[in-house]
């Protein structure tokens, strides 16, 4: 599962796809996050968007808003990595209107069936089965405040956070439903990435960024016990001793 910032590199997304492809090789899977936070009233995205309009044109826009159409609706605010992988021919994508992956490859299908529309990353979503296949998570120019796998973590902490109502459209234009999840919050991410053991993360660099690998498992399982801890104490100054670096790598792409 790929993160990545390409903003500057000047390297065209497509080259940085095979290069990941080749990588994998026939037998591995690439996935990306598709979501789409445009389409809810409730997201940083969609208020930007309805920003400074009267309540007769938010309500005009919404009305005319599009529903999620998994082989359709972009993902812009993912990255041109991410929008690269979503159209590229036999790409798969997961069902979830606001919190979808994309992938390609061998396990792609199966990874991200079953998406359940009220579960956004969940028990009930690919990042569970990516979860339970140990998946590598790759970081490319971009830091743990943008790392999904920890969400996956929020959803077994203890206590479990609180649950909130989301909205969406789909099905039809204007079509709004609501439902209810987790309320998720990524403002402690970055944090939590900071006391993660170092043991667990191989660390290199690209493009004058930083790029960390790590397997998801063991990351998403003490991210777990961090989150749980922290925000149960409302204290983010615990510390985790650092163990020593497991390795470096470094991406060639031409």
């Amino acid at each position: 599962m790929v993160h990545a910032s390409l903003s500057g590199t000047g390297t065209p997304p497509a080259r940085v796809r095979d290069a990941l492809l080749d990588a994998l090789g026939p037998g591995g899977t690439l996935v990306v996050p598709a979501f789409t936070p445009e389409n809810s009233d409730t997201s940083r995205a969609h208020r930007a968007l309805t920003g400074g309009m009267s309540d007769d044109e938010v309500r005009e826009f919404r009305g005319a808003m599009p529903p999620f159409e998994p082989d359709a609706t972009p993902c812009p605010s993912m990255g041109a990595l991410a929008e690269c992988v979503r159209t590229t021919p036999g790409a798969v994508r997961s069902a979830h209107p606001q919190t979808s992956l994309a992938g390609l490859g061998a396990r792609a299908a199966e990874l991200l069936a079953g998406h359940d529309p009220s579960c956004h990353l969940g028990e009930r979503s690919p990042l569970a089965r990516l979860y339970e296949a140990d998946a590598q998570v790759l970081l490319l120019r971009v830091g743990f405040e943008v790392c999904s796998a920890f969400h996956l973590a929020e959803y077994r902490m203890v206590p479990p956070p609180p649950r909130r109502t989301y909205r969406c459209v789909v099905g039809d234009r204007g079509n709004w439903i609501a439902y209810e999840d987790l309320a998720l919050d990524d403002t402690d991410f970055a944090a939590t990435g900071e006391r993660l053991p170092r043991d667990l993360l191989v660390r290199g660099v690209w493009k004058e960024k930083s790029v960390t690998v790590f397997g998801m498992r063991a990351v998403v399982d003490d991210a777990c016990r961090l989150l749980s801890g922290s925000r149960l104490r409302n204290d983010v100054k615990q510390t985790i001793r650092p163990g020593p670096q497991s390795g470096t790598f470094v991406f060639r792409f031409g």
